[in-house]
């Protein structure tokens, strides 16, 4: 019993850590005056070469053969990731960042509702009120915002959301599959995809060859791995629930390296966004306790 408490705990931990990797996808964005293409290739060749690398250091011949072995399950996870990232950085070019941070929101409501599809891993009620608390805080931060010709950037937030909730429950349902391998080829194929489109792979300067770096290996590399280990080891719709602390960051890192100051609606609807995770944290740590 104390060790699924322990468990558990470190899937929420990794899950926050990844999580607030994730967020950082505006900040690095921004900083970059390159087309999604150009970016995504770049930010796939650096997130996918740093984890294929960390698999060979710490797991050497085994780390290869989970590379070149995935079975469909993670080639599965790998697609969705791929879809995800693919769909992510236009979507924040073309709308704005709240448009994309309510949409994100709306994870826990589709993984859990594919997880009771496939799974049939019915979802907590206390998770499922914190889930709607969230999406009400998401829905204060945005406001007023007006879709118009930001149509195809929210289209394609749609899409990532629905890719990265499937991805998560295939997590949740293939634990014995090396997802930290998975990760890695999405990366890869993110790269490969995006060849063909980018129009600044030769252009890029070294200044933000070194963001691109960072974009890679922070942004991608250490947040899909945390939250790929993390997944495992929760339900899926808590897991998409801790997930969307992203939101109320996302707005954060760009007014602590832009300046920009949220308006009162963000900071009230962040507020409500890390306050249901944290009492649904909370909850959960609660009930796990053994009687005494």
């Amino acid at each position: 019993m104390a060790g699924a408490q322990s468990q558990h705990r470190l899937g929420i931990a990794l899950v926050v850590a990844g999580a607030v990797a994730f967020s950082t996808a505006p900040f690095f964005t921004r900083l970059l005056p390159y087309d999604s293409w150009t970016i995504l290739f770049w930010r796939g060749v650096f997130g996918g070469g740093l984890i294929a690398v960390i698999m060979v250091l710490l797991q050497g011949r085994s780390g290869l053969r989970d590379l070149f072995g995935m079975g469909a399950s993670g080639w599965f996870v790998a697609l969705c990731s791929t879809l995800g990232m693919i769909a992510f950085i236009p979507a924040l070019q073309l709308t704005s960042v709240s448009n994309v941070a309510i949409i994100i929101a709306t994870g826990p409501f589709l993984a859990a509702a594919l997880a009771w599809i496939w799974l049939r891993e019915v979802p907590r009620r206390r998770t499922m009120l914190a889930s709607a608390v969230a999406l009400c805080g998401v829905a204060i931060i945005v406001g007023n915002a007006r879709m118009g010709s930001d149509l195809l950037g929210v289209a394609l937030a749609c899409f990532m959301a629905l890719a990265i909730a499937a991805m998560t429950v295939m997590v949740r349902r293939h634990k014995e599959t090396s997802m930290v391998a998975a990760a890695a080829i999405s990366n890869f194929l993110t790269s490969v995809v995006s060849i063909p489109f980018a129009h600044g792979l030769t252009s890029v300067a070294g200044t933000d060859l070194v963001i691109l770096a960072m974009f890679g290996f922070f942004q991608v590399a250490l947040g899909l791995t945390l939250f790929f280990l993390g997944s495992r080891l929760l339900p899926s719709s808590q897991a998409a629930l801790i997930s969307t602390l992203e939101t109320p960051l996302m707005p954060f890192w760009i007014w602590l390296a832009f300046a920009e100051v949220p308006a009162l609606g963000v900071l009230l609807g962040g507020a409500l966004v890390m306050g249901a995770v944290i009492a649904d944290i909370i909850g959960d740590n609660s009930a796990q306790k053994p009687s005494t």
